[in-house]
């Protein structure tokens, strides 16, 4: 019986592997798409109709994601954790009303800075094809880091930490 079970478990363990490795490089792929561009944007409109301006001299975050995606609602509560520490933007796409949204937010405990692109608007000029994505610009607003997939908490911290020094 141990023995099978050591089986299943190295079985596991090498199809996990195989998972992150695969993950890893679709994210790659997925990420030279992207809009590379330094950050020319200076203010969203969030949906409770109020305006946040990107503050100078500290590294902003970027989160693309859907209300429809279940891989973002599993990244949401990294997002919401890196938002009490960083500059965090997140842009919901293709997901309804600001109300639709807010309903959202609610049931899933989080209250990170949200715009609403309701018309691609903002998933266009990004080249946003796969949600979640995620853009971690440095202080100077130069794009640092994209991510397209699921990205852990202490990632997304360590990301941050990265872009703060170059």
């Amino acid at each position: 019986m141990k023995s099978k079970f050591k089986k299943l478990v190295k079985e596991i363990l090498k199809l996990s592997i195989i998972l992150i490795i695969a993950m890893n490089i679709i994210s790659y792929f997925k990420s030279t798409q992207l809009n590379k561009e330094n950050l020319a944007i200076n203010e969203f409109k969030l949906i409770e109709n109020s305006k946040y301006t990107i503050k100078d001299n500290k590294p902003l975050v970027i989160h693309f994601w859907a209300t429809w995606c279940p891989i973002c609602k599993i990244e949401a509560s990294n997002i919401q954790k890196l938002s009490k520490d960083y500059n965090v933007i997140t842009i919901a796409a293709q997901s309804g009303t600001n109300e639709d949204i807010k309903k959202y937010m609610k049931e899933n405990n989080v209250d990170f800075k949200v715009v609403n692109d309701k018309d691609g608007y903002y998933s266009k000029k990004f080249n946003i094809e796969v949600f979640p994505t995620t853009l971690i610009y440095n202080d100077k607003k130069v794009l640092k880091f994209s991510e397209v997939g699921y990205t852990p908490t202490l990632g997304l911290y360590l990301r941050v930490w990265y872009s703060k020094l170059f």
